[in-house]
C-alpha cells in the first residue's frame, strides 16, 4: 500500500513540476526577461522547477510535500482569481447600461490586460504556501506541553499521581540527541511520579550518537516511580542500515534505568500498574485481556500501547488509563481524518473516555521524516491522576 502512495505522490509531483513551468511563464518578470520570445520564457520559467526538482535529491519526502501543497494551493488560487473576474466582470456590466458595447468590449480588453500585468494568483499561491508551511515547520519544532487532569474511584496510595507521556521522538528528525535532553529538561520540570514513552524512540535514521545521548538524557530523569518504554512500529527498523541494533538500544535503556516493558505488567511501589504492549506490528502480540487478567482490579492500571487500535478491548479488559502515540495529531491535514476514516487509527489526537476508561493519543514531541505539522501540534502530556469520581479534563 506504501509504495502505492509513494508512486502516487512521485506521479503529482512530475504533473506538479510541469503544470508549475507553465505557470511561472506568466509571471510579468519572466515576460520582461523573455522580450517576448516564447523560448526564452520556457528557459526562464524552467530555472525555478529545475531547482525545486534539484532538491527533491536532498530531501525527497519534505520537497515533495512542499511541491505538493503549492500545486494545491495554485490550483485553488487559480479558480478563486477566475471566479473573482467573472463576478467582478457582471458587476460592472450591471452599472454600465449607458456605453455601447463596443465600448464595453474595449473596457475588458483592458481588464484582462491589467490582469497579465501583475500575476496575482501566482504572487497569492507563493505566498500562502510560504505561510501555511513555514506555520507547519513553528508546529513540528515547537514542543509544547498538553496537560490533562483525571480522577479515579481507586486508591493511589498519595493525593495524586503525575505521569508524562512522551512519544514518537524519531530521534534525528526535527533534533538529535542533544536536543531530545533539552527537552526533557522541560519534562523535568514538570517534577514527574513516572515518565512513559509509547513508542517509535528512535526511527530508522536515527545515529547510534544521538541514540546513546537521550538514553543518557532519560537517565539523569528524577522521578519517584521510574522511566518505562515500550516499543512503537519504527523503533526496531525496516532495514539493517542503521550503525546500532534493538539489542544496543535495549542495552542503553538498562544501563539509564529505563524499564523496557514487551507484552508485559509491573506493580509500580504496590500502588498501581504499568502494563506495556508489543507494538501492533508484531505478530503474536498478546492479547490486552491475557495481560490484565491475574492483575488486582483493585489497583490503578495504565496500558501503554503504542497504535491507537484496540480500545474496546482495553477497556472490557479493565483498563483505567490507556496512553497511545503513533498518529503525530494526524500530522498534515486531511491525513488524520483519513486515518480515521480508512481504519488505519481509532482516534487520531486527544482524549476519549470509554466507560471507566480514559484513552489519550498524543501528537507526540517530533516526526517521522516529515518537517512539518498543520492543524496539530509537537507535544509532550502532563497527566494528572487524582482520587475521585471518575471524569476527565484536557488543558492545552
Amino acid at each position: 500500500m506504501y509504495l502505492y502512495v509513494f508512486g502516487g505522490f512521485i506521479l503529482v509531483t512530475v504533473i506538479g513540476l510541469f503544470y508549475l513551468l507553465t505557470r511561472f511563464r506568466r509571471f510579468r518578470t519572466v515576460r520582461r526577461l523573455s522580450g517576448g520570445r516564447k523560448w526564452a520564457s520556457w528557459l526562464i520559467a524552467a530555472v525555478p522547477v529545475l531547482v525545486m526538482a534539484g532538491f527533491i535529491r536532498m530531501d525527497p519526502v519534505n520537497v515533495i510535500i512542499a511541491i505538493v501543497h503549492l500545486l494545491v494551493f495554485w490550483v485553488i488560487c487559480e479558480i478563486a482569481g477566475r471566479l473573482i473576474r467573472r463576478r467582478l466582470c457582471k458587476k460592472a456590466d450591471r452599472f454600465d447600461t449607458g456605453k455601447s458595447a463596443g465600448m464595453r468590449s474595449g473596457r475588458g480588453s483592458a481588464s484582462i490586460a491589467g490582469s497579465e500585468g501583475i500575476y496575482w494568483e501566482g504572487l497569492a499561491a507563493l505566498l500562502i504556501t510560504g505561510i501555511y508551511l513555514g506555520c507547519g515547520c513553528y508546529l513540528a519544532y515547537h514542543v509544547t506541553e498538553t496537560d490533562y487532569h483525571l480522577t479515579t474511584d481507586k486508591d493511589l496510595g498519595a493525593e495524586s499521581l503525575r505521569i508524562v507521556q512522551i512519544t514518537d521522538s524519531h530521534v534525528g528528525t526535527t533534533f538529535d540527541g542533544e536536543g531530545f535532553a533539552r527537552h526533557m529538561e522541560k519534562v523535568q520540570q514538570t517534577s514527574p511520579d513516572a515518565v512513559v514513552i509509547t513508542g517509535d524512540y528512535v526511527d530508522d535514521d536515527t545515529t547510534r550518537k544521538d541514540m546513546v545521548r537521550s538514553c543518557e538524557a532519560l537517565g539523569n530523569l528524577k522521578t519517584t516511580y521510574g522511566v518505562y518504554y515500550v516499543f512503537g512500529n519504527h523503533d526496531k527498523g525496516y532495514g539493517n542500515y542503521r550503525d546500532f541494533t534493538t539489542d544496543d538500544l535495549r542495552e542503553e535503556f538498562k544501563k539509564n534505568g529505563v524499564k523496557v516493558l514487551e507484552d508485559e505488567s509491573v506493580l509500580v511501589n504496590d500502588l498501581f500498574y504499568i502494563v506495556g504492549r508489543q507494538d501492533r506490528s508484531v505478530r503474536n502480540r498478546a492479547s490486552v485481556q491475557d495481560l490484565l487478567k491475574d492483575l488486582d482490579a483493585s489497583r490503578y492500571i495504565v496500558v501503554l500501547d503504542h497504535q491507537p487500535q484496540e480500545f474496546e478491548q482495553e477497556e472490557s479488559a479493565g483498563a483505567d488509563l490507556v496512553l497511545c502515540g503513533h498518529t503525530h495529531g494526524g500530522q498534515m491535514f486531511p491525513v488524520g481524518i483519513l486515518g480515521e476514516v480508512s481504519g488505519a487509527n481509532q482516534k487520531t489526537y486527544g482524549l476519549e473516555t470509554r466507560g471507566n476508561t480514559n484513552i489519550i493519543v498524543s501528537s507526540g514531541i517530533s516526526d517521522w521524516a516529515i518537517k512539518f505539522k498543520t492543524f496539530t501540534v509537537s507535544e509532550f502530556t502532563v497527566i494528572d491522576v487524582t482520587p475521585g469520581s471518575v471524569r476527565s479534563i484536557s488543558d492545552r
